[in-house]
């Protein structure tokens, strides 16, 4: 518990938390308080200490990224998946899901299950094997043992068993003990498997099974098409088979009598032990003959199962053997049942699947009911006891990339009634047709914990769909998808100059703004669009709004000496009052003012103009677009932010602000960033001089936008190479332009995944300019969808050296400044100034986004030219993004003796802007009288681009923004209650009897964060988060009953802050920022939960808590239940005892070290398990260590000792049967005489 007093005068200078920006210039330039009270003492009491914060990962949701392998216990019922970054995924109940990671990162070749034991084993790509331990919440590795001079290719693990066969590259099959994970001296040589009269090497292992018949023969198939069945007991091959074409792989009948091979020609061949010189069955079953009596080729059939049923024909499933003349035909699975043949396409390519059968026993009769499919981007289970084979409706939450995810929301502690509303509106529009059967994967327990409440994470996509989730309790459950594409006309190619460059995706979505209590939806799209909607219950006629905001730079038609120069980006006038316009009106802009200027504007995307009928859920009500201007794309919006209680909406981006009443449907200010200053503008403007060479720069944006813009048109086909001529001709001029005392490259940002230019960036870079960053997924393939990169690996030299965030930096062309004051020198080092090719930065300033990172010459060259002051009045204009924006209840002048709604705006530059407004109060006035926006009120400062604002009351309390209690407007009338809007205000001095007014404005940005005590605007604390790097993502969140800071920087680590010290309490490297796709998902929410996307396909959650950390146990599902392995059928007397079955195999004998000696040291190499806290926790349970291998060794000798009694038994009785017939033969011989027999 730490308490801490200050006295305050209203015109502090200093900064107790020891900053170096703690100066007066923090001030307002907007006047003196006069006549505004000032707190003497502030008493906060911050209960919050760093032993409240502890990070660690929760839960994974989503389809297991880039898989690879797959395995199911038949007992436990729990599905396992390997990926290729080496984790492993295993699935239960709905519920039961758990996320392990091999620490080596290798790719999981195979997965085994030890069936009804609790563990796994996997073979990873770097030839290990690891022995996971499940009867954990959280399993763990027991044992790993590296191959060091042999590499894994196959695996096999015998049904209740601890002995498991290793088939390798070298084609020697090795025996692993799975209770200790050493190997055993029996080793299985590829030159004592085939016959010495072979010359070829069979090649490495692709099958090993032993015989249903007889678990002492081990069926060992070879790539080559060599197939060898190994006697383990006299160390022999009973026969061997040599077929002309590769294996992929054997599947046995269940008798033991007869196996299937599939081969690379897409061919399938059914052997039978009794005659194997040749197949008994040789079948293509796509493979048609063709008019030359030759067979069609096939691709390879890569994996089939052949399983027998009870009550019909057998089930022969295999994937692959398509022909390859059908182009273009998607990856089937096909079921042979009879004479009946069923395909089944597949939307992505085939990986693995698995026959579910009844019994975990292979020589039993199978009948299996269902397959489970692996495809590259999805699971399903076909359902084969209906003759049309309909799939499983899948319980987990594997579609979340089924379009790509573009962005993530995520609200804690929502109104409880909300996640029901969307339920039952969501469940309206379900898919049918499923299999009415249960979903087969039904393994582990899970509970609702006690510590859960209502959680929703909301996902914005590349075709413009919106998903919101039920995450409450760490699970998660799509609740409703909302299409934002429904809004608009279908684009076509031919209408206007914006659908020349129409974007593969311009539905994309870019950020989200929700408001829980009032249920309004903001959207923002890629296509600079902002739509807003309102939540219903009933459906509805509807006509949508539309406006345009016209947020455009200058026109440049006329390029000469004298143009307008001191005239400022936009028309509007500086009396910072603004009347509501119409909604068909626009505010001017240039290009605006001319008739030429108005006909040369085209909106990206036409909104639906006719009355349409919307269903119940979210209803768009109005759409806000800004159009193209003299040729040019609008810049993408970088900040939103919507306030149901005030009715507004705001928007900026790199050219300026606008604020929209969305209740008037008026556009309230459209302004340039510099004019929102006014008469408080920190910086000193230079003139600007004229621009040459406007040509060559305005052929630029058309070529930089065809980055982002993909289409067929001719000019964009060519774009890459006119980007090599323009930086040659360019270089004279733009050269000296960016290398201004103001300037630095800045890289741009569409908030979504980095595509770098191909080969023309290089020639940029050899000329020390920016390329043109635009941070868009590639676009790739006939389908036209989004799609994230694979491999994406950023160069993060710059993250934990010298680098500036762009967002700190943004794509400029305005005036120059130089700063006032202490800082001025280092702010005008790195301020912004106007880098090459201006206009085709046109996806600049997002909210996240990284710098290209420069090469130490290019670093050089431009701090020697910043040095030089010759060329600082060719930066005629710096834009400065708006980065963050925020609607509350605040003091706009340090005069304000009472709060007002207000604006805090921030920009890239640090700047803090705090807009008074005044809103009628009245309902009928609110819908009649103009909202008016005040004259720029306080100007602030702190360095870098700023993130995010956060309000305390004096008590240290969290401040929540004012809002509008939700109302169905599409209810019936009600003449009794009349809707009427009801408002819930959080004034900020509504807990300050004893301390006066005012409240606390936290402000953090991409380097620090401060604490300004409003209305004096002293800055009370301030904390440089980092030097080296720079915050990606900042909230101020609510945590163990208090508020802090969390920050998460490109450097990997997360940081927690206390409120309003800033005192550090948790500071954990956590996660190296290796993609762009983390930072622009990353983001915190209250109760220290965060989550980002980990892979294109999975939401990774984390808890920043201590109290989380520890009730995590609680919240995780049980993956092992205790459950009796079933019981074998009875094969009958005769069976069992001539049968020579596996009962009477005994392995240990075999394979033990009495028998089979010690392998050599140097061929694997044993490690032991993970030790540590978690290891020693588990072990202290009895769940893993020797008490569980005991066990294990405990219930095979149980088991042999009952095999052992019951052939005893047997013996017994026979030997009885056997004595009573001899005695009644001798009674019967007794009497007779030799000669009578």
């Amino acid at each position: 518990m730490k308490k801490f007093r200050k006295v305050l005068d209203g015109l502090t200078t200093s900064s107790p938390g020891g900053g170096t920006m703690g100066s007066p210039s923090c001030g307002s330039a907007a006047g003196t308080p006069t006549t505004a009270p000032t707190p003497k003492e502030i008493d906060v009491q911050e209960t919050l200490v760093s032993e409240n914060f502890q990070l660690c990962k929760t839960v994974r949701h989503g389809f297991p990224y880039q898989p690879t392998a797959l395995a199911f216990d038949p007992v436990q019922k729990i599905l396992a998946i390997g990926s290729r970054s080496g984790g492993v995924r295993i699935l239960g109940r709905p519920g039961v899901d758990c996320f392990c990671q091999h620490e080596s990162g290798a790719a999981v070749l195979q997965l085994q299950f030890l069936i009804n034991e609790g563990a796994l084993v996997t073979a990873c790509a770097d030839d290990t094997l690891h022995l996971w331990n499940l009867r954990q919440r959280r399993p763990a590795i027991l044992h790993s043992l590296k191959f060091n001079r042999e590499r894994i290719t196959f695996c096999h693990l015998p049904f209740q068993s601890k002995w498991l066969y290793v088939g390798t590259e070298r084609g020697n099959t090795h025996i692993v003990n799975i209770e200790s994970f050493i190997l055993s001296g029996y080793v299985i040589m590829w030159n004592k498997a085939i016959e010495l009269s072979t010359k070829t090497h069979p090649g490495p292992v692709v099958h090993l099974s032993d015989s249903p018949k007889d678990e002492g023969k081990l069926l060992v198939g070879f790539e080559s098409g060599t197939i060898v069945q190994w006697d383990l007991r006299a160390k022999k091959a009973d026969f061997r088979i040599y077929y002309d074409e590769a294996i992929h792989s054997v599947s046995w009948h269940h008798e033991g009598k007869q196996f299937m091979c599939s081969h690379s020609d897409g061919s399938l061949t059914l052997w039978n032990l009794r005659n194997t010189s040749k197949p008994v069955q040789v079948t293509f079953p796509h493979g048609k003959i063709q008019k030359d009596g030759r067979k069609e080729s096939c691709k390879p059939i890569l994996k089939v199962d052949y399983k027998t049923s009870r009550n019909s024909e057998p089930f022969v499933i295999f994937s692959g053997g398509l022909s390859y003349d059908k182009a273009g035909r998607r990856p089937t699975l096909t079921i042979m049942h009879g004479k009946a043949i069923t395909v089944l396409e597949m939307d992505y390519p085939i990986v693995e699947f698995m026959t579910l059968c009844e019994t975990p026993y292979n020589n039993e009769v199978q009948d299996p009911f269902a397959v489970v499919v692996l495809l590259e981007k999805d699971l399903i289970v076909v359902d084969l006891t209906q003759s049309n084979f309909p799939v499983f409706e899948n319980p987990y939450p594997m579609d979340i990339h089924e379009s790509p995810v573009t962005c993530t929301a995520y609200f804690a502690d929502c109104p409880p009634d909300i996640i029901p509303v969307l339920y039952s509106i969501g469940a309206k529009h379900k898919k049918t047709g499923y299999s009415q059967k249960e979903w087969p994967v039904s393994g582990g327990m899970w509970t609702l914990g006690s510590h859960t409440y209502p959680e929703i994470i909301i996902t914005g996509h590349a075709d413009g769909s919106i998903k919101f989730w039920d995450a409450s309790a760490i699970t998660l459950q799509m609740l409703y998808k909302l299409k934002t594409s429904k809004v608009f006309e279908k684009p076509k190619p031919s209408e206007g100059r914006a659908a020349e460059l129409v974007d593969e995706d311009p539905f994309a979505v870019q950020m989200v703004s929700w408001c829980p209590q009032s249920r309004i939806f903001c959207v923002v799209g890629i296509s600079a669009h902002i739509i807003l909607y309102r939540f219903s219950k009933y459906d509805a006629n509807t006509q949508i709004v539309s406006l345009e905001v016209r947020l455009q730079c200058e026109s440049e038609d006329v390029i000469s000496p004298s143009e307008n120069e001191n005239n400022p980006c936009f028309s509007e006038p500086h009396s910072g009052s603004h009347s509501p316009q119409p909604h068909h009106q626009h505010p001017a802009s240039p290009g605006g003012g001319t008739p030429e200027g108005v006909k040369d504007s085209a909106l990206c995307l036409k909104v639906k103009d006719r009355v349409v009928r919307v269903p119940p859920g979210y209803q768009a009500e109005l759409v806000i677009q800004l159009p193209w201007m003299d040729g040019e794309p609008p810049q993408q919006i970088s900040s939103l932010d919507i306030n149901s209680a005030y009715g507004l909406l705001a928007f900026g981006n790199c050219n300026g602000l606008a604020v929209v009443d969305y209740l008037q449907k008026t556009i309230l200010l459209c302004m340039s960033t510099l004019d929102l200053y006014g008469a408080a503008d920190p910086y000193q403007r230079l003139t600007r001089s004229p621009r040459r060479n406007r040509q060559s720069t305005s052929e630029f944006c058309m070529r930089g936008l065809s980055n982002f813009y993909s289409d067929s048109k001719k000019r964009i086909r060519t774009s890459y190479q006119s980007l090599t001529e323009l930086s040659d001709n360019q270089q004279s001029v733009d050269m000296e332009r960016s290398k201004s005392p103001t300037s630095v490259h800045y890289p741009t940002s569409l908030h979504n995944d980095p595509r770098v230019l191909p080969e023309p960036v290089a020639s940029l870079r050899a000329s020390h300019c920016s390329p043109v960053f635009y941070l868009l997924d590639n676009v790739k393939g006939p389908g036209r969808k989004l799609s994230l990169p694979t491999d994406l690996k950023t160069d993060l030299d710059h993250v934990n050296g010298h680098c500036t965030s762009p967002t700190s930096q943004p794509c400029s062309a305005g005036k120059p400044r130089i700063p006032m004051g202490p800082e001025g020198p280092r702010l005008a080092r790195r301020g912004p100034g106007r880098p090459p090719f201006r206009k085709a930065q046109s996806a600049a300033c997002m909210e996240i986004s990284l710098p290209v990172s420069h090469t130490e010459e290019s670093r050089e060259n431009s701090f020697s030219r910043s040095r030089s002051s010759s060329v600082s009045s060719i930066d005629r204009d710096t834009k400065e993004a708006i980065t963050t924006l925020q609607f509350g209840e605040s003091y706009g002048r340090k005069s304000d003796a009472l709060p007002t709604p207000c604006l805090w705006v921030g920009t890239s530059l640090g700047v803090i802007l705090v807009i008074p407004m005044s809103i009628p109060t009245d309902q009928d006035e609110r819908m009649e009288e103009p909202v008016t926006i005040g004259p720029s009120g306080a100007v602030l400062m702190l360095k870098g681009s700023v993130l995010r604002f956060g309000f305390l009351d004096c008590m240290g309390a969290l401040i929540q923004s004012p809002y509008e209690v939700w109302r169905d407007l599409n209810a019936p009338e009600d003449p009794d209650r009349p809707r009427k809007r009801k408002l819930v205000h959080y004034s900020p001095s509504s807990s300050q009897d004893t301390c006066g007014e005012g409240h606390l404005a936290i402000v953090c940005s991409e380097r620090q964060a401060k604490v300004f005590l409003m209305p004096s605007q002293s800055c009370l604390f301030v904390h440089n988060i980092t030097e080296s790097s720079f915050v990606l993502r900042a909230d101020v969140v609510s945590v163990c009953n208090s508020v802090c800071l969390a920050c998460f920087c490109a450097n990997g680590h997360v940081m927690t802050l206390s409120l309003p010290s800033l005192r550090p309490l948790m500071d954990v490297s956590y996660l190296p920022l290796t993609d762009m796709r983390i930072a622009r998902t990353f983001c915190f929410t209250n109760g220290g939960q965060a989550l980002y996307l980990s892979s294109p396909t999975e939401i990774q959650r984390i808890t920043y808590s201590q109290e989380m950390y520890d009730n995590l146990q609680e919240m995780l599902g049980e993956l092992f239940t205790p459950i009796e392995t079933p019981e074998a059928q009875n094969r009958g007397f005769l069976k069992g005892f001539f049968g020579g079955n596996a009962h009477t195999f005994d392995r240990e004998e075999l394979f033990g070290e009495a028998a089979a000696g010690k392998a050599s040291r140097s061929l694997a190499q044993h490690i032991p398990g993970q030790a540590g806290v978690e290891g020693m926790k588990v072990a202290a349970s009895g769940a893993v260590g020797e008490l569980a291998r005991a066990r294990i060794a405990l219930d095979e000798r149980g088991q042999r000792l009952g095999e052992l009694e019951e052939r005893t038994a047997l013996m017994m009785t026979s030997a009885e049967t056997f004595s009573k017939h001899a005695h009644e033969l001798m009674l019967k011989c007794k009497d007779k005489k030799w000669y009578q027999f």
